[in-house]
């Protein structure tokens, strides 16, 4: 079943690109104080209410558009890009690295959460919805969903929560 579950979310991050020199020796993104990219706070609604959208939307590998599908990257891409006018890239380790670390229990609405799926860090990514739930675009053969930080299975790969959001 593990395995299963496994190959399942093995599509949902695009391929990966190479690592900047900028890494730690653990492959983790560089915390940085203030990130790459500032999106204002109140925003963070806007964020929130497209994930809820796209919900239902097929699954596609690679996917960028909800015509044709998209993969877990490709759905924070589209979110991001199209209520908020930010380009973001279409891998989850990048948008990890672009990103700044955010305790769990700080995690606030339109933060990112991201998962190692794949047995590497940051393979899996999702949108922050609150209440320890997340939209996602979870495998192959699904659509996206809403889950729970606190499911077993996500639970155990939770590699932590990042923001793009401005600090207050």
């Amino acid at each position: 079943m593990l395995t299963a579950l496994l190959l399942l979310l093995a599509g949902c991050s695009s391929t990966p690109v190479s690592r900047p020199a900028q890494t730690t020796s653990a492959s983790r993104p560089v915390d940085r104080s203030v990130s790459t990219i500032q999106v204002p706070s109140e925003d963070r609604q806007e964020v929130v209410l497209y994930a809820l959208s796209l919900l239902d939307v097929n699954y596609q590998f690679g996917g960028a558009n909800p015509e044709a599908g998209l993969d877990c990257s490709g759905l924070v891409y589209f979110i991001y890009k199209n209520a908020l006018g930010v380009k973001l890239p279409h891998n989850a380790a990048e948008i990890a690295r672009l990103s700044r670390p955010v305790e769990r229990q700080n995690l606030q609405a339109g933060d990112l959460v991201f998962f190692n799926t794949l047995g590497r860090p940051y393979s899996h990514v999702g949108v922050y919805i609150g209440d320890n739930k997340f939209v996602h675009a979870p495998s192959s053969k699904g659509h996206i969903k809403v889950e729970s930080l606190n499911s077993p299975w996500f639970a155990a790969r939770f590699e932590g929560g990042r923001s793009l959001m401005a600090t207050n």
